[in-house]
């Protein structure tokens, strides 16, 4: 039964000091979803005894079959405690595979704290670290649930000393995550079992408890206060029956955290699982625990462990408790949180507005993610207020991630029709929503593709929030197309319903008028194509092979000068490419070196990190493709007349010509282009755009192919976890795809091993199948994109690179040959 009304909802929304944003976070499999049931439970929208069954959170039908989380779904929940403090939680539960990274970047954003979810077994996984990373860089505030107990003492049945260990080694490797990735504003956000920042239990049977809980019953035993006791209950602490110690030397005494808390609850486990009656009933009398009759006759092993241990340590209380009092509130959180959301000055008045979490500032609402409706084709736009009050019927600005302040590009004024509050399955209405809370906006769904602004329609100063960073990136693509060609219309409008409902997924139409979709791994699309098919279009699709996307460099850093003449012959220009380094090219795709950056500061930070002369730093004409990419043109020019007056043109074409380099139209990346030298007519109307842009980008075109051009890769890192029998089986399917190792290490206190790999994407479709064929379906592959990696062998001659080439320019409809130098080059 629902225990709480929208109204008291609503009411509570008002109060910043009760309200706790969160998601769930984890790697695949660790339990996010069924731990969430028990706090859905507690708030009584479902049944306590249905509480890790049901993993209410999963709201699609293939989420329920396939038994994974695929989009992540917000849920508000209302508690009210015995003291009649009230709280309100907006969370949101994610999904933990990796194909599905991007919905935990969306979640991230709109949320304020993260419990972080870790199988005992399994511990720290390569998706545990890349979504805690993420959760540290938007400063999130992060708790730990140590998952799966249950397996850990009936499956693994592992001595008391040895589970210890087990969880220290998993809170040891978060906290080294932590560590290595916290914001340096932030204070010490590592976790602690005696600090109540770590939580024990068993999803699947709804059971939990911190140190708290277990301080709070012994505290009237030992005759001293709960903290002092909660700081004995871990670590190197012993009780030799009068006092505790710290020494233990000839290994006789039990650990505090063994002898009190793991004794009782594996006391309780082995009388259930034996069937020995009188033990169990002597325990609960102990500990005042009341079974139903029907429970008490009815229920037997897994069923009655599971009906005990909720009543003795039920898990929704442990889990709020640590929610409650370490998670921050929206106040708090965005008090640090501003600047790095904000996307102007951090002293104009709608950064205070966020900074201070003001109901009575101008409106700033994000809308992280789109959220498909029942009705088809329409979504509600899901995010946070961050300021202001959004309020139904409300004229608001619209600023999508294209916006600049002072354009009218990507902007749109438009009313807001509904306001509601997400639950699960559901949508409650409301009339407003206070800023500090997540919401669900009907009516704007139009405006906006993926993600995006909202602020008050006068607030024409207003900067719109900063845009989010996916730690993965759509490098799968295919190409769709109608079996009947009179559905094309049906296609189109179904790709533009898909583009808004994943936040990753990115639509292309080639020059050929291929439709392209593309997606982080086989899984995504597989699931882009399926809600493609079903649910936006519903005609039957022609679906081409699964291609990789690639990049062109080069690799050659003699500067070999390229010399074009403009068409009328009276404008030439010289110039030279050579490679960025590596460090650099990451340093740019991740934001640390920007076309934003004061130019002077970046000239120096060029200068003495990467060697470039200080001169020609500073003169970065721009950055490409798209204005922001890795690939950058320096003026090295000495004294030239009327350089400034083609820069426009030169530029234009640098972006046309890296986003189509000259081997197959992939984009460039790591190219450094150097304008040497240009002569240019005296009469303006002879330098124009016209005659400058072709020429400037068969001068790019010339550079490339002068200094030896080649392919780059994506290689994703492969995580594999195994039994030690089928290592040869995951090293020969290895070899076969071009696939490197890296790591091979045993998991303490298991017979697992963790093997990391890298390899190529192009060689990774079906690669899940053929490893779990040749190990008899016992290794579990986890594949990420890691990072581009130049390919071996030579573009321009025969080989393995040549026929990728030459496959992907006849894919494109282009000629079949690579352009020779003749074509672009001039006669000096």
């Amino acid at each position: 039964m629902v225990n709480f009304t929208i109204d008291q909802l609503r009411a509570i929304m008002d109060d910043q000091a009760q309200i706790r944003n969160m998601s769930v976070i984890a790697h695949v499999d660790h339990g996010k979803s069924t731990l969430t049931d028990s706090l859905v439970a507690a708030a009584g929208i479902i049944a306590t005894a249905k509480a890790g069954d049901q993993r209410f959170t999963d709201t699609r039908q293939d989420e329920q079959d396939r038994c994974i989380t695929i989009k992540s779904t917000s849920i508000s929940l209302y508690y009210e405690k015995e003291n009649a403090t009230k709280y309100l939680i907006n969370l949101i539960d994610s999904p933990g595979h990796v194909d599905f990274s991007s919905e935990v970047t969306a979640a991230l954003r709109v949320t304020d704290g993260a419990l972080v979810v870790i199988d005992c077994v399994e511990g720290v996984c390569v998706q545990t670290e890349t979504v805690l990373r993420q959760a540290l860089q938007e400063r999130i505030v992060p708790v730990l649930m140590i998952n799966k107990l249950d397996r850990a003492i009936l499956e693994l049945q592992l001595q008391q000393e040895d589970a210890y260990n087990t969880f220290s080694k998993a809170i040891e490797s978060a906290n080294v995550i932590i560590s290595t990735y916290k914001d340096p504003v932030m204070a010490d956000m590592m976790v602690y079992p005696n600090k109540g920042t770590v939580c024990f239990g068993s999803g699947l049977h709804g059971w939990a408890f911190t140190l708290t809980r277990f301080a709070a019953i012994y505290s009237k035993k030992f005759g001293t206060s709960e903290d002092k006791l909660m700081q004995k209950l871990w670590g190197d602490n012993y009780f030799d029956g009068k006092k505790w110690t710290s020494r233990n030397d000839d290994n006789k005494l039990k650990r505090g955290f063994c002898q009190f808390i793991l004794d009782p609850i594996y006391k309780m486990f082995n009388a259930i699982m034996n069937d020995k009656f009188e033990d169990m009933d002597k325990m609960m009398a102990a500990m005042d625990i009341k079974l139903s009759p029907e429970e008490r006759s009815g229920l037997k092993q897994k069923k009655l462990l599971k009906a005990v241990m909720q009543k003795f340590l039920p898990a929704a209380e442990a889990l709020l408790e640590m929610i409650v009092l370490h998670l921050p509130s929206p106040k708090k959180a965005q008090s640090y949180r501003y600047e790095t959301l904000y996307n102007g000055p951090i002293d104009d008045i709608f950064a205070q507005g966020v900074k201070n979490c003001d109901p009575k500032a101008a409106l700033l609402l994000y809308v992280s993610k789109m959220v498909p409706t029942n009705d088809k084709g329409r979504f509600y736009a899901f995010g946070r207020v961050f300021s202001g009050v959004v309020r139904t019927g409300q004229k608001v600005r619209i600023m999508g991630p294209r916006y600049e302040p002072g354009k009218k590009d990507d902007l749109t004024i438009k009313n807001v029709q509904r306001t509601v509050i997400m639950m699960g399955r559901y949508t409650e209405a409301v009339d407003d929503v206070p800023c500090g809370n997540v919401v669900g906006l009907v009516g704007i769904d139009q405006y906006l593709v993926k993600s995006g602004t909202l602020t008050d329609e006068e607030a024409k100063d207003c900067c719109p929030l900063k845009d989010m960073k996916y730690s993965v990136s759509p490098v799968v693509r295919v190409a769709v197309e109608p079996k009947n060609a009179g559905d094309l219309p049906k296609l189109v409008e179904g790709l533009k319903r898909l583009a808004k409902s994943d936040p990753l997924v990115l639509i292309t139409t080639e020059e050929s008028g291929e439709h392209i979709v593309a997606g982080a791994g086989e899984l995504h699309l597989e699931i882009c194509l399926k809600d493609l098919q079903e649910d936006f279009t519903g005609i039957e699709l022609k679906i081409s092979d699964p291609v990789v996307s690639f990049r062109e460099t080069i690799t050659n850093n003699v500067e070999t000068l390229a010399m074009s003449k403009s068409p009328n012959k009276h404008n030439r220009l010289y110039m030279t490419a050579e490679p960025i380094q590596e460090e650099l090219v990451l340093e740019i795709e991740n934001g640390k070196v920007t076309p934003k950056d004061e130019a002077k500061a970046r000239g120096k930070y060029l200068s003495e990190e990467y060697g470039w002369d200080v001169d020609q730093a500073r003169k970065i004409w721009t950055f490409g493709p798209d204005t922001q990419g890795p690939n950058v043109v320096v003026d090295a020019t000495k004294a030239v007349q009327y350089l400034n007056e083609i820069k426009d043109s030169v530029v234009a074409a640098f972006q046309w010509a890296t986003k189509e380099g000259v081997l197959c139209d992939e984009n460039m990346r790591g190219i450094r282009y150097n304008v040497m030298d240009v002569v240019l007519h005296t009469d303006a109307i002879h330098r124009g755009g016209g005659q400058i842009i072709p020429t400037a980008r068969r001068c790019f075109y010339a550079a490339q192919l002068m200094n030896e051009p080649k392919l780059q890769e994506p290689i994703f890192l492969v995580e594999i976890q195994a039994p030690e029998d089928v290592l040869g089986g995951i090293y020969s399917v290895m070899n076969k795809r071009r696939g490197v190792m890296i790591a091979s290490d045993q998991r303490p206190g298991t017979p697992l091993y963790n093997v990391k790999c890298h390899l190529p994407v192009n060689e990774s479709f079906g690669f899940t199948a053929d490893l779990r064929s040749n190990t008899g379906g016992k290794a579990f592959p986890q594949c990420v994109f890691d990072h581009w990696a130049t390919m071996n062998g030579s573009a321009l001659e025969k080989g393995k690179q040549n026929e990728l080439v030459l496959a992907t320019r006849k894919r494109k409809g282009l000629k079949v040959d690579i352009p020779s130098l003749d074509e672009y080059l001039d006669k000096l």
